[in-house]
């Protein structure tokens, strides 16, 4: 007689510790455009680690939870700060002379610009999840928008207290998503509110 035993493994949802790293890239991101911080060698090591290392943990997590959404923001995002790093660091003269002789900025907007049409759809998705990141994903789409606008020289002053606003509050509602995502499962109750799903789309 055949018997087929089925091991439930259950995997913590990864939401809490995904928003922790976005909330950490993206405040020490916003000291250096706010001009608090010089400068982009020590934003690296927290675009590579915080933004980009644990976000892609959380998006292999939410890939065991089969949530679509969940893994593609934090794996979209996480590949976005692993570019970024690079990025910096060829410009920093890291891989040498001749790369960063020959890298242009603009390619930067065009990175923005596709980033901001991703952003985009994803916030139509964000509002079938919860209000806090429904908040956070509008607030990307500006945090986009002022960063190609910079970029492009469209209203670069204004553009790029855009961005840094933006990137301010994305880190601010970031951390308390996250800490939301702690202490409600924690305590097994609603401790911090994230927000019912607005319930448009959805059926």
């Amino acid at each position: 007689m055949n018997q087929n035993n089925h091991v439930k493994i259950e995997v913590a949802d990864p939401s809490a510790l995904g928003l922790l790293g976005l909330a950490i890239v993206t405040l020490v991101a916003s000291a250096n455009k706010f001009g608090i911080v010089s400068g982009v060698s020590l934003v690296i090591p927290w675009a590579i680690f915080l933004g980009a290392f644990v976000q892609l943990i959380a998006c292999l997590n939410d890939i065991k939870h089969g949530n679509v959404f969940g893994t593609t923001a934090f794996g979209g995002y996480a590949f976005f700060w692993f570019g970024m790093a690079m990025s910096w660091m060829i410009q920093l003269g890291v891989f040498g002379e001749a790369m960063k002789a020959a890298a242009d900025p603009k390619a930067f907007g065009f990175v923005f610009i596709g980033y901001l049409i991703f952003t985009l759809y994803m916030t139509v998705g964000a509002v079938e999840t919860n209000k806090t990141l429904l908040i956070i994903f509008i607030l990307i789409d500006f945090l986009f928008i002022g960063l190609a606008g910079t970029t492009f020289g469209i209203a670069p002053h204004a553009m790029h207290t855009l961005a840094a606003v933006s990137e301010f509050a994305i880190a601010m509602m970031s951390f308390y998503g996250s800490a939301a995502n702690v202490l409600n499962k924690t305590f097994g109750r609603e401790f911090l509110p994230l927000g019912k799903p607005l319930g448009i789309f959805k059926k």
